[in-house]
């Protein structure tokens, strides 16, 4: 069946933000806007599933690019299901961030169905409590990418989410809101800046256990940061 990916557009803000260069290894150094990464984390914390993908499009940005740097304790062991627990006071790190303050973002997104031959397996389903009956109904339906469309703007409107969207890190939780229009909204600020190379996503493509990063050129025209298609040349995998 013949279909076409729809564009959502999600308006999202934050006090703080932290979209980490790979470059910087000590201390966190946040990029000068999110990344589509990052962006496309926020979609998904709304709703995902094995059959869509999430392409990010376009970003706006609605707010100035303003800075601040954090001092910090952080601990610096994980966790694991094997050992007896982390004793703080022994991990305990003190590190310096250079983060983002008072973002605000207008993120555009194609909700791109997969056919059931091309879908790659996942053993980590949604958890039942998560899903309203609604949706367990609409999952017994036919499949079909309308189903997904709905689903999303179900979610996004009434400001459902499987986890809470964050800006970078867990720590700097954001606010969203599904934008169906755009005539009374914010305008993109009036900046135009090459902001150099960027992270644009993890790619899985060729090993899923092992992924690669994968750049682009970021250049923000008058607020607004065009994205380009994952497959496009100009992203450097």
């Amino acid at each position: 069946m013949e279909h076409f990916n729809k564009t959502f557009c999600l308006e999202v803000k934050g006090d703080y933000a932290c979209f980490t260069r790979p470059e910087m290894k000590v201390e966190r150094v946040s990029y000068d806007v999110i990344t589509p990464s990052s962006a496309r984390g926020i979609f998904e914390a709304i709703f995902w599933k094995p059959a869509i993908r999430w392409r990010i499009r376009k970003i706006e940005i609605l707010n100035p690019i303003k800075w601040i740097s954090v001092r910090r304790n952080e601990v610096g062991q994980t966790a694991s299901d094997r050992s007896e627990g982390i004793f703080i006071e022994t991990a305990r790190q003190q590190r310096a961030g250079l983060f983002l303050r008072d973002v605000a973002y207008r993120l555009y997104a194609e909700l791109e169905f997969i056919p059931h031959p091309n879908r790659t397996e996942t053993k980590r389903s949604v958890p039942e409590p998560l899903l309203d009956t609604w949706e367990k109904e609409e999952f017994r339906k036919d499949e079909n990418p309308g189903k997904y469309y709905g689903i999303f703007e179900r979610r996004a409107r009434k400001g459902q989410c499987f986890n809470q969207p964050y800006l970078g890190c867990r720590e700097f939780s954001c606010e969203f809101r599904l934008i169906d229009g755009h005539t009374t909204e914010t305008v993109p600020i009036s900046e135009t800046r090459d902001l150099g190379f960027m992270l644009y996503d993890l790619d899985f493509e060729k090993n899923v256990k092992e992924s690669s990063p994968a750049f682009f050129r970021c250049c923000m025209e008058q607020g607004v940061i065009n994205v380009p298609a994952w497959d496009s040349e100009e992203v450097r995998k």
